[in-house]
């Protein structure tokens, strides 16, 4: 058997059970794939897959065929009774490979079992092109749900293409369910003014991209905020008064109120006919029987116009109400409802009166998250979903490390638990600054660990095969530096925002804003006992910057370490031939090199650091970074375009030119 300290490929997720040979399998220069019509895919998508990656490896055209009246060196075909049993795989996605002289075959339980197969096999031909090695591998996985969910609503929606190229990503490592998220990004009927400006979605792209994940075999699962998430609709003329305080909704806009203030007024009966219809809309464009009606971070419930049934009723009961209307209401049109269970997981009373085709996405995002809220869905009885997350949420570089210990831990917890299955999700909090190529790392990692909970590889390890499989890197080096990169990142997107969304936009403090951040929450009652009065914008940033400062201290080290960073990546990534993953690469880094280098500046300015002690930095270098700035915003802007429509890009534009004008104001 081939060590693994001289294997130079890679396959991911690692097999269950795989035995490779002394020898070596040629693939012939005129070949062909012969697919059993018994499989069920119609278009013959799997032997044009691995076609089109014989082409692509070795330049060679291969034919296909079906039917047992044409050979095939490449054999593709369901299992029969005898070929799989329960102790064998004979689940749902199992499979058997075996590559040797006299050709190779694939066998599943299902075409799900058949596809894995070929995903497997095509990532051992991108690696090693025309001479495969002999092996056998059977294989199953432990998750029957291995979903993905991508925000497509808080200011950044895929291109149609983009997603196109999403789903075969997810399919080439194994994925079988994705979501998206939406609140106000989807063009429907009646709501023009929620959508307009937003770039929406429409029913034509959904029955599209439905019908692709579909042939790829994932299902595209409906998700749709119908209960909290509605800050953008709640702002708009029509619909402001089904919200919980429609007195805000003239407001400025802000990236941190729109994570906080977004609840449907659900003691009005006009806000379940505003959720049913959408819910009624949406559903008919998919064909899965699955919708995951959101039902998360519902702060304001019981706040604001719901407040006296609240005070009747209780916050518990009013929200189990309305989400259990809402089940119901998709129950009777043969739907399985999904909904977020944060709520229903602080308020454990709501469990209990969960209908038992109700299935609990219970999210856990913290790095080292224990199971205790797992384990109380499931000695509750309801049925349950785990989901960590990518770690790409408000920043430009992902958080590798933090993606890794999520997305193992809560695995491991879920298969414990006897989880239904695993939903990895990609945030896009605070207008979606994250490249969603930033994600694939954390991807990975959710197909990994989906697959195979209980396995022991190490994140190290793991990083060294995504460079080998994913990027074609034989150095086994890029994830790594990536992730090293990321590491660096000291003054953060979120942090800029945060700053500069405490000025109201009157010039006052926005204690909406300040209220988030924890050293300021602690200190705006007392502030406000001691003075008489409101703390100003000046006052909290002075209190946010000097919190900061021992993190500040870490800058100048920093972006030394990521300079080396990009003097390291640069090498390997020209050799990947992957130019796009090498520009948002290198856009995101030069990024955080300036965001660390604004952070800097904002703390000098409020006496955090001494001119003296700065190093390089002096007041006149404000306005320089101010126009470095700029014009890095003009290059990311190109990069959004290669994945997503113009949607929201605006608003990160503005809060750049807002941190611009910022430094141009504090050098004077």
């Amino acid at each position: 058997m081939a060590s693994e300290n001289t294997r130079k490929w890679a396959i991911i997720p690692e097999p269950n059970s795989m035995t490779v040979g002394e020898g070596t399998v040629l693939l012939p220069y005129a070949g062909r794939v012969n697919e059993s019509i018994a499989i069920g895919d119609g278009d013959f998508l799997l032997a044009h897959q691995l076609v089109a990656d014989i082409r692509s490896a070795t330049g060679t055209d291969w034919d296909i065929a079906t039917g047992d009246m044409w050979s095939g060196f490449i054999r593709l075909r369901i299992a029969d009774s005898r070929d799989f049993d329960s102790q064998d795989g004979g689940t749902a996605g199992a499979y058997t490979l075996t590559i040797n002289t006299d050709g190779i075959t694939i066998t599943g339980c299902d075409f799900e079992g058949v596809r894995n197969g070929v995903q497997t096999l095509r990532q051992l031909i991108r690696q090693n092109g025309a001479v495969l090695p002999e092996l056998q591998i059977a294989d199953a996985p432990a998750c029957q749900i291995r979903g993905y969910y991508l925000d497509a609503t808080r200011g950044r929606v895929p291109t149609l293409a983009w997603l196109k190229q999403w789903a075969d990503k997810l399919c080439l490592y194994k994925y079988n369910q994705l979501q998206l998220y939406i609140e106000h990004t989807f063009a429907f009927d009646g709501m023009s003014e929620t959508w307009r400006g937003s770039s929406p979605l429409t029913p034509a792209d959904t029955l599209e991209f439905d019908q692709y994940c579909a042939n790829l075999g994932i299902e595209l699962v409906p998700s749709v905020s119908t209960f909290g998430h509605q800050y953008v609709a709640m702002r708009t003329q029509e619909l402001r008064e089904l919200g919980e305080f429609p007195e805000d909704a003239d407001r400025p806009f802000s990236f941190i109120e729109r994570m906080r203030h977004h609840t449907l007024n659900v003691a009005d009966d006009r806000a379940f006919a505003f959720s049913a219809q959408l819910v009624d809309s949406y559903l008919q464009l998919f064909r899965s029987k699955r919708f995951n009606i959101c039902a998360d971070e519902t702060f304001d419930l019981g706040k604001g116009k719901s407040k006296q049934e609240a005070q009747r009723v209780g916050v518990a009961a009013l929200y189990a109400t309305y989400v259990g209307k809402l089940c119901e209401h998709l129950s009777k049109q043969g739907r399985e409802p999904m909904f977020w269970g944060d709520i229903a997981i602080e308020m454990p009373e709501i469990l209990e009166t969960l209908p038992n085709n109700v299935t609990l996405l219970n999210w856990q995002y913290d790095p080292e998250a224990t199971d205790e809220k797992i384990q109380l869905v499931a000695k509750a009885g309801a049925k349950q979903i785990v989901c960590p997350a990518v770690w790409g949420w408000n920043a430009l570089l992902p958080r590798i490390d933090d993606a890794w210990n999520n997305i193992a831990r809560i695995a491991r917890y879920g298969l414990d638990c006897g989880a239904e299955g695993m939903l990895v999700t990609d945030w896009g909090d605070f207008g979606h600054v994250n490249d969603p190529r930033m994600a694939v790392p954390g991807m990975i990692f959710g197909a990994q660990y989906a697959w195979n909970p209980a396995g022991d590889t190490a994140e190290n390890d793991l990083l060294e095969r995504i460079s080998r499989v994913e990027y074609g890197d034989c150095s086994a080096r890029f994830v790594a530096l990536l992730r090293n990169a990321s590491a660096q990142a000291v003054f953060t997107w979120r942090e800029l925002v945060e700053y500069l969304e405490l000025d109201d936009g009157t010039g006052n403090c926005n204690t909406d804003v300040a209220q988030t951040i924890p050293c300021l929450a602690d200190r705006l009652v007392d502030h406000l006992s001691d003075c008489g009065n409101a703390m100003t914008v000046r006052e909290a940033r002075n209190r946010m910057m000097r919190n900061m400062a021992t993190t500040i201290e870490r800058i100048p080290q920093a972006n030394r370490a990521l300079q080396q960073c990009m003097v390291d990546i640069a090498p390997i990534a020209a050799h990947m031939g992957n130019p796009g993953i090498t520009a948002a690469v290198r856009i995101a880094m030069e990024g955080q090199l300036l965001l660390n280098r604004v952070g800097f500046a904002l703390a000098e300015a409020h006496d955090v650091r001494d001119a003296h002690d700065a190093g390089d930095w002096r007041p006149s270098d404000y306005r320089a970074l101010a126009r470095e700035l700029e014009c890095w915003c003009e290059a990311y802007a190109k990069e959004w375009n290669a994945t997503s429509q113009p949607s929201e890009l605006h608003r990160i534009q503005e809060t750049v030119w807002k941190a611009a004008d910022e430094l141009r104001r504090i050098s004077k």
